[in-house]
């Protein structure tokens, strides 16, 4: 059996960036293993899949100075439509690395009014002038070829058509048995992280359990043009010949669930069926237009005519979450982690999975992660898990009702989303940006664990933001108040800005890669309890210097 694959363009990872750990150190996520002992590997980190998480997740180990190598089954990228855009938090994780504008010139499309579907109802944010939640309309196809292109540029191996046919992991590597367009052979690498979707082989040659639940229905979805005999008034209803008016929205029947929403800036509308079946369905069939039609037909009792299709997706609701989300050298991120029945979150979780963990693995990598680091991916990220499948298994309670008390609750619920306090909190709650990490020690400032917050900044050099400073993902130390006694605590890997701001909400704060905040000084802190709390948060997040 070969090693490497001599196609590829895979170079010896540089010695810098080359380790191994010994015993039980692997489980510590700590690297001491001396330079000169450690094994020559193929890359450092190899990912399985090159959906939206496995391409972030490259792209963000490469930022930090890693040579990732992501293996993809499928010989082109896919276009089977899946998801229709981002949403959420992720979407300022864009901008923190000035990469948003991109995204945003790829939308050929009207941007969308901020009102999304929940189980049923809608949380509407139209009339709030900074709506807690944003989204972009943007097909996964595009989103993939945005990614793939910020990969190559960043100079990432991405090997298309070479399936991952099995999978061993010692103390010092994981080694991956590959099926290539030329044959077989082998690579190794430090770390392994399977962002191989619902079905992963990595999550099963891991044996990590996925306990969960799968719901009998089946969802479409579809943005199609609409014939002149379908009329479309300006708020949105619909008039269809031998049904009469459709409201935009949701319209329950003895048959389903079907929802409308048409923008007045747009010929198409989009189209969404719920109905219980049991069918199993390959998600590489892409639907068509005929099955489309049935599920409206089924549904409506009508025949609904379509015109021009621009989307046409289908898609089944499951609520699973891995057990761990790390063993020894084996990650999971994205829908190898998790999978959530209800849409518009997949995509940003697995995003963040993939920022979260990326500077994580570059820390052991470069032997220099703290011990447990890496553990704390796991710790992180499956509360974030948690918390989101907290609102989409809500979703489905409402959803899924039939009777007079599940149309109360769902009444009920959007009367109490007509009051801004509530609608603000579900809109967090949804778009992910109410997640607070633990941090360690016993010195809590409000903010910490939260994502910083884009203070405008003023520097010697001129004005610039958190935002800016956060396009490399390095870690900050950012010193507001001229605290020289701060200042001289840090030392290493943190970068030091000094600047000052309109509106300070601590005196200091210590970013991480991921623009979390690992540490704050409360205003007017004294050194003598602010610097050991600081010395205690760089210890715990970037090592010894």
């Amino acid at each position: 059996m070969r090693i490497g694959h001599p196609s590829s363009g895979t170079q010896p990872v540089p010695a810098e960036t080359r380790g191994n750990v010994g015993g039980d150190r692997a489980a510590r996520g700590r690297d001491e293993t001396p330079r000169e002992e450690r094994p020559m590997t193929d890359a450092d980190v190899i990912i399985v899949g090159a959906g939206p998480t496995g391409l972030m997740l490259a792209a963000e180990l490469r930022l930090a100075g890693v040579r990732p190598l992501v293996l993809e089954r499928h010989p082109q990228r896919r276009d089977t439509p899946k998801a229709g855009g981002l949403g959420g938090q992720i979407l300022e994780l864009l901008r923190y690395r000035g990469l948003l504008e991109r995204f945003e010139a790829a939308c050929t499309g009207p941007a969308p009014a901020p009102r999304f579907p929940f189980g049923g109802v809608h949380l509407d944010f139209t009339q709030l002038a900074d709506p807690p939640m944003h989204a972009l309309s943007l097909p996964q196809q595009k989103l993939e070829r945005l990614l793939d292109d910020r990969a190559g540029e960043l100079g990432v191996d991405i090997r298309r058509g070479h399936q991952v046919v099995g999978v061993s992991q010692d103390d010092a590597v994981v080694r991956v048995d590959v099926r290539g367009p030329d044959g077989p052979y082998q690579v190794c690498a430090r770390y392994l992280v399977g962002c191989d979707g619902a079905r992963s082989r990595v999550r099963d040659w891991a044996a990590i359990g996925f306990p969960g639940t799968t719901y009998p229905e089946v969802n479409r979805l579809a943005q199609v043009t609409l014939p002149e005999t379908v009329t479309k008034h300006g708020n949105g209803d619909l008039e269809v010949p031998g049904f009469g008016t459709i409201r935009a929205g949701f319209t329950r029947t003895d048959h389903g669930l079907f929802g409308v929403a048409a923008s007045p800036d747009s010929r198409f509308v989009s189209l969404y069926t719920i109905e219980d079946e049991t069918t199993e369905y390959d998600d590489d069939t892409p639907m068509t237009v005929t099955e489309l039609q049935d599920s409206l037909h089924r549904v409506l009792g009508v025949r609904l005519p379509v015109g021009e299709a621009i989307r046409l997706s289908r898609f089944t609701f499951k609520a699973h979450q891995a057990e761990r989300y790390r063993h020894g050298r084996i990650l999971l991120a994205g829908d190898a982690a998790h999978l959530f029945p209800a849409t518009g979150v997949a995509i940003n979780a697995g995003m963040l999975d993939a920022v979260n963990l990326a500077w994580k693995l570059a820390a052991d990598v470069h032997g220099w992660a703290p011990t447990g680091l890496l553990d704390t991916y796991h710790g992180e990220r499956h509360l974030a898990g948690a918390r989101t499948m907290l609102h989409t298994r809500a979703q489905v309670a409402l959803r899924r009702g039939h009777d007079p008390a599940a149309e109360a609750l769902r009444e009920v619920f959007q009367e109490l989303l007509a009051d801004e306090q509530p609608l603000r909190r579900m809109g967090a709650l949804v778009a992910g940006t109410d997640i607070r990490y633990p941090m360690p020690g016993s010195h809590h400032h409000p903010l910490a664990g939260t994502f910083a917050p884009d203070l405008t900044l003023h520097t010697d050099q001129g004005m610039t933001s958190v935002a800016e400073l956060m396009h490399t993902a390095r870690p900050i130390f950012l010193d507001l108040a001229d605290r020289p006694d701060l200042r001289e605590t840090v030392r290493g890997r943190v970068e030091i800005r000094t600047a000052k701001t309109d509106q300070r909400p601590a005196d200091a704060l210590l970013i991480r890669p991921d623009a979390h905040i690992a540490w704050a000084a409360t205003i007017d802190e004294p050194a003598d309890t602010a610097a050991p709390a600081l010395r205690e948060a760089l210890s715990a997040w970037f090592g010894t210097p």
